[in-house]
């Protein structure tokens, strides 16, 4: 899969070629309701050493950069480290305090908290409709 960068109108910094396909392949399996870890991610995408997870990081930074200027749930929020306690990496805080979108302390119960809260609500909006999430109906029932 050839990655290159070239520039783009909304954020004025190198767009990330790998962003769609990330972006295609969590919105396929967002549904789920389950968190994905980056190194599943990057073998799902058939990622390619060398720097797979920071080939995914980026362009999982320019997919927040993206939902938050187009006021959508952050869609990175359903990646996780495996070693965090199920929380997403550093960057993932860093990244949505630039793009406006979190304040707080990315340790501790504030970070927690914020990403409690933007994997649910990227979960209900990148669920594909029809696709039942945790028991529920598509529209919302148990």
């Amino acid at each position: 899969m050839p990655f290159g960068d070239r520039t783009t109108e909304t954020t004025g910094r190198p767009a990330n070629v790998l962003a769609p396909s990330v972006r295609a392949y969590l919105s396929q399996t967002g549904g789920l309701a389950l968190p994905m870890t980056y190194q599943a991610l990057a073998r799902a995408l058939e990622l390619r050493p060398p720097n797979t997870i920071h080939q995914l990081t980026m362009a999982l930074e320019c997919l927040i950069e993206e939902d938050a200027a187009a006021e959508r749930p952050l869609i990175a929020a359903l990646v996780i480290s495996k070693g965090r306690g199920g929380l997403p990496a550093p960057g993932f805080f860093d990244c949505a305090r630039r793009a406006g979108c979190f304040d707080g302390a990315s340790e501790g119960a504030e970070g927690a908290a914020f990403y409690a809260e933007e994997f649910q609500k990227a979960v209900a909006f990148w669920r594909p409709r029809g696709q039942y999430a945790q028991g529920m109906q598509d529209d919302g029932q148990l």
